[in-house]
């Protein structure tokens, strides 16, 4: 999933600028409408890509799980049970599930990797408004806020998955040290 995400990324920042080249050659809307498009789709891979390497550079997946934000109550897990999170947190990709191999790693640091995940989309979210803002020099508002929203959804069912997720491991984990 990296190298699909980072190849979209490079693709739609190279299609910006050949369009927005096109644009600025011509000055046919059609080609100002890709540009605006493909930056837009640009920027909501390049933030999530940019926002997990800063992450990784500063946490390396080094996170307290038993920390009270990672926690879950029983509403949230009881909120997750009526959203049937069980049912499709499967077919959500993952960046680098090496990340999330219990041959490659222990439970312990998979949990550290479960709550650095969380925190990554969880910062992402609001990121996923900004380019709302280029309604101002571009108007489509409408537009911009419905791929804001939707991105923004997107990343929060990562961090529904990984809230849901993380309970049953740390529970793992702590029936693990008690033997």
């Amino acid at each position: 999933m990296a190298k699909t995400m980072k190849l979209i990324a490079f693709s739609t920042i190279a299609a910006t600028l050949c369009t927005t080249l096109l644009y600025s050659l011509t000055d046919m809307e059609i080609f100002l409408s890709l540009a605006i498009t493909f930056g837009t789709i640009a920027y909501h891979f390049c933030i999530r890509l940019i926002i997990g390497q800063i992450y990784n550079a500063v946490m390396n997946n080094k996170t307290d799980y038993t920390k009270k934000w990672f926690q879950t109550g029983n509403f949230e897990q009881s909120m997750y049970k009526k959203l049937n999170v069980k049912n499709w947190k499967k077919n959500l990709p993952t960046y680098d599930s090496s990340l999330f191999d219990a041959s490659i790693h222990s439970w312990d640091e998979i949990a550290q990797a479960m709550c650095q995940a969380e925190l990554v989309h969880e910062t992402i979210i609001p990121f996923s408004f900004l380019p709302i803002i280029s309604a101002i020099w571009f108007g489509a508002l409408p537009v911009f806020v419905i791929t804001s929203v939707l991105g923004a959804l997107y990343d929060l069912l990562f961090v529904i998955m990984q809230r849901y997720n993380r309970p049953r491991i740390v529970k793992f984990i702590k029936r693990n040290n008690r033997k």
